[in-house]
């Protein structure tokens, strides 16, 4: 309880009145008349507008910007504040700055495997009809509730996506799966397409075999080569 509080419950529980307790708390009468009528003078009325602006600025950035960069966009916007006064009103509004998620790359190649030759020779081109190049590749995609691994299969033809899967983890199965599908959906026969994507690696804490050939191909997934 606010000592202002307590003045007002005295006087309402026990009939003792407002300037008796100011005196014996040692507090102005004219301070506790404004804490009832409520504080309308222009810094608290300036400060309430500074809150609501720090507010509004720091969603209008999805959550992202401390005090720093919202004091930045405040002076640009007029206001003559510090930086520690931002942090103090960001702080009583529970407003903190979410921190970004740095990116890892997954795909790592496995230095001890044979080099397979590169038979699109890094051309990625359109080609002129479908189920003559293909292009895979391992995505990580984070989520509310984790992460998840996106393996897709590409036809340079029409970069359309003959072939998918998705699972939480990282791994030579996964990117069978994907690679079975996109053969099923071209009918189960795709003999001679050249077949190309980033090499396999395995997903700490779980094994990795190398993936058996799909069902209507002649290559593993970790090696561009023809299916």
């Amino acid at each position: 309880m606010s000592l202002a509080a307590l003045i007002a419950a005295q006087r309402a529980e026990h009939g003792i009145p407002h300037v008796v307790s100011c005196r014996a708390l040692g507090v102005s009468q004219a301070w506790f008349y404004k804490w009832r009528r409520g504080d309308g003078s222009p810094r608290r009325q300036r400060r309430k507008a500074l809150a609501a602006t720090i507010s509004y600025l720091f969603h209008k950035h999805k959550q992202t910007y401390g005090s720093p960069r919202v004091t930045a966009d405040l002076r640009d916007m007029g206001w003559q504040v510090s930086p520690n006064t931002v942090a103090a009103l960001m702080r009583e509004q529970g407003l903190v700055a979410r921190r970004k998620r740095r990116r890892h790359g997954t795909t790592k190649p496995d230095k001890s495997a044979r080099k397979a030759p590169d038979l699109l020779r890094r051309d990625f081109s359109p080609r002129e009809a479908p189920n003559v190049a293909w292009v895979g590749d391992l995505t990580e995609i984070p989520t509310d509730e984790g992460k998840l691994q996106l393996a897709s299969i590409i036809d340079l033809h029409s970069r359309r996506v003959p072939g998918f899967a998705m699972d939480i983890h990282h791994d030579a199965a996964l990117a069978r799966a994907a690679l079975c599908m996109a053969i099923a959906v071209r009918g189960g026969s795709v003999a001679g397409v050249i077949f190309h994507t980033t090499k396999a690696v395995n997903t700490p804490g779980r094994s990795s075999p190398q993936p058996a050939a799909p069902p209507g191909s002649r290559s593993r997934w970790d090696e561009p080569g023809r299916l």
